[in-house]
């Protein structure tokens, strides 16, 4: 053990006391390696999990340097030194955070949890900080070194790469925003809203009237995306910023996203375009109700059999065979498992049943070319074409104008064709009403901003895209997902595979009365096992 350090272990647990003598023995070198850190002296390059000593002793030295403040010093203990000083210098000089003390707790073979607690200072105003993190000790490749395997979650467990903190007075002033009712909605209420309110505040900070405060924020990489606010330092004075946002719905949502990994949904009312729910389940934080950028599986059927309607080449009760296969220029689709062919199907039976077949079979007729399911997309549906302004950032859908096998693919929600729950939370509303009301989670009046226009469906085709939803809620593939529900209802269901995936993602859209909501669960399943009945859950709020 070097002179001057002193690793005391109680009960698995251990303390780090630091004297002024340095390391010594361990005869540190500023050589730089292949692992990151500084190269040390020894005898023999080692191989294999670090052992207990090891974890002690890298923990013990990265510790106490980052307790010091010593960032380059620390950063040598880590396999990625360039990125690890980096951070830790910001963590000190940006970030103004002192009186670091740092408590390890129980190692887990090489994984080490600990506590921070520390004070930050910043224009004569100080507070405390507290959080918990961990990190995983690793064997250099070259060294053979045991070293802290760097991550920016090893600084604070809310860094992700590129991130980095910084205390300052605020970008942006703080919000008080506020659901159509007027309810504040809060981080600490509902927790999913909390990307979505630090964008409303980067976004509408001062146009709500708000003074600015000093905080502690993770600046997030990539343009236009918003601080996430750690620690206030100073108030602010929140302006007031109201929402389309339903308290009852939006607590729904929250409740219903948590019983599936990874899902997202959102709900809109299909009169007004307002959205009434926007929630994520999701360990990466990522807004994928608004952004996601995923095939929709078979929940793009609604918008092909408007396509079909609109294009004369069926109706809702003329043909739309379901055999066991289609070809589609040398490439074979087929049918969920078990499906039953049925040669004499009408379009209405096959969305219910969601047989992709059918409308494999159906793309080839005339006058269907490679560009019209894209233009039914833009001009119909006001999909694809980049100008949705809801308030925050958000995906408009993709639907490229494909030939050969995408164009088939792209019928049934696969190939080219990309959406986010809130594009499909959308379609559901124009195919019931006929109009495309464009999204929206600020009213437009606020900063004059031009919502998105498209043409809309005929009536007669609205009415029969609502009546083949119906079937599907009542008769058909989301009949388990709808049940007990009252009211005017319809559904369409949407299962889309994904390569790599072991499941395929679980997609539903639906609506009841005067709400529609879309939800998507990576590797969910079937549209209904998991997409189902979080829509079903929201729609019973009745909004």
């Amino acid at each position: 053990m070097a002179k001057g350090v002193k690793v005391a272990v109680i009960g698995g647990v251990f303390a780090v006391m630091v004297g002024g003598a340095g390391y010594g023995a361990f005869n540190i070198v500023s050589a730089l390696n292949g692992d990151g850190g500084t190269s040390g002296v020894a005898a023999e390059k080692q191989s294999g999990p670090p052992g207990e000593d090891e974890v002690e002793e890298t923990i013990a030295k990265f510790f106490a340097a980052w307790e010091k403040g010593e960032a380059a010093q620390a950063a040598s203990y880590t396999n990625n030194d360039a990125a690890a000083e980096q951070l830790l210098t910001a963590f000190g000089d940006d970030a103004h955070i002192t009186d670091v003390k740092i408590t390890p707790g129980t190692a887990s073979g090489t994984t080490v949890p600990y506590a921070v607690k520390a004070k930050v200072a910043y224009d004569g105003k100080s507070e405390p900080i507290g959080y918990r993190s961990k990190l995983k000790v690793v064997r250099g490749l070259t060294t053979g070194r045991a070293l802290v395997d760097w991550q920016p979650a090893v600084v604070h467990p809310g860094l992700k790469k590129d991130d980095t903190l910084v205390t300052e007075k605020s970008a942006n002033p703080p919000i008080e925003a506020v659901g159509r009712d007027g309810t504040e909605l809060t981080k600490e209420k509902y927790p999913s809203l909390g990307p979505v309110l630090d964008a409303l505040r980067a976004k509408y900070g001062t146009e709500a009237g708000g003074t600015p405060g000093i905080e502690l924020v993770i600046r997030h990489a990539g343009e236009g995306v918003a601080d996430t606010p750690l620690l206030t330092l100073a108030k602010g004075k929140p302006g007031k910023l109201t929402t389309t946002i339903s308290p009852g719905a939006q607590a729904a949502a929250e409740k219903a996203v948590k019983r599936f990994a990874q899902s997202s949904v959102v709900a809109v009312k299909p009169s007004t375009g307002e959205v009434l729910a926007v929630a994520n389940n999701r360990t990466d934080g990522f807004n994928a109700a608004f952004q996601a950028q995923a095939a929709p599986g078979s929940t793009m059927k609604i918008v092909t059999a408007a396509m079909l309607i609109d294009n004369g080449v069926t109706s809702m009760n003329g043909p739309a065979p379901c055999p066991d296969t289609a070809v589609w220029q040398s490439q074979t689709f087929k049918n969920l498992t078990n499906m039953r062919p049925d040669e004499k199907a009408t379009l209405a039976n096959s969305f219910m049943r969601s047989c992709n077949t059918a409308f494999i079979k159906l793309i080839d007729e005339n006058p269907l070319t490679d560009a019209s399911l894209a233009q039914e997309a833009e001009q119909r549906f006001g999909l694809g074409q980049d100008n949705w302004k809801t308030g925050i950032a958000s995906f408009d859908g993709s639907v490229p104008a494909v030939g050969g096998p995408d164009r088939a693919a792209g019928a049934i929600g696969q190939g080219q064709v990309q959406m986010s729950p809130l594009n499909m939370a959308s379609v559901t509303s124009t195919a019931i009403t006929g109009s495309f009301r464009q999204p929206y989670l600020v009213s437009p009046e606020l900063d004059g901003r031009q919502l998105a226009r498209a043409e809309g469906l005929r009536a007669s085709t609205a009415a029969q895209l609502k009546q083949m939803m119906r079937l599907t809620a009542t008769q058909g593939t989301a009949m388990e997902a709808m049940r007990g529900l009252g009211g005017d209802i319809g559904a369409k269901t949407g299962s889309a595979e994904v390569d790599g995936n072991a499941k395929s993602n679980s997609w539903f859209t639906a609506f009841r009365g005067d709400i529609a909501a879309a939800a998507m669960t990576e590797e969910g399943g079937h549209g209904g096992d998991a997409a189902g009945p979080i829509v079903a859950a929201v729609l019973r709020t009745g909004g």
